[in-house]
């Protein structure tokens, strides 16, 4: 990577994280960003968040844990079209979810997160998957809609969390 790049590339990453801290309801420690992210007015982030791409679009509350990660390209939306409204496809009002994530998630790329959702602590998301309904913690879970198909060690889990091995 070029010098030039690579000074694009911090700037962008200090220009991301330092606008989510302004736009955010609240956050508890280091936000960081890979690439080009955005939160809602309505978002609460825990301590050592990173984002690597990620947009949220709505009036739904997300709350966001500690230690967590997200890959490239992911979305939450907690804002929906109302399709039993006075209008056909649907009418000018807007039906408003949150979105919950526990500590420890990780994300992969290409996520999208419907509102209403939970995700428990410690879960893990497939690239490429659509979180529409809760997701318990430690679950491993991926597809259309995302569902747990593995768990997490829940020892190894609490070990590592015991002695503080946060990414």
């Amino acid at each position: 990577m070029s010098i030039i790049n690579n000074l694009k590339l911090k700037f962008a990453q200090k220009y991301y994280s330092e606008r989510i801290k302004r736009r955010a309801a609240s956050y508890s420690g280091r936000v960081y960003t890979g690439s080009k992210s955005f939160v809602t007015h309505k978002t609460h982030l825990g301590a050592n968040v990173y984002f690597n791409g990620m947009s949220m679009y709505g009036d739904g509350k997300i709350m966001i844990g500690a230690n967590f990660h997200s890959g490239m390209n992911c979305q939450i939306i907690t804002s929906f079209h109302n399709y039993e409204g006075n209008a056909l496809p649907y009418d000018d009002t807007f039906i408003d979810r949150d979105v919950i994530i526990g500590d420890n998630v990780w994300l992969g790329n290409n996520v999208i997160i419907l509102g209403g959702a939970k995700i428990g602590e410690g879960a893990i998301i497939q690239a490429g998957s659509v979180v529409v309904k809760d997701i318990p913690p430690l679950a491993v879970a991926g597809g259309h809609p995302a569902i747990p198909f593995k768990y997490r060690d829940k020892e190894h889990y609490e070990s590592l969390k015991e002695q503080k091995k946060f990414h």
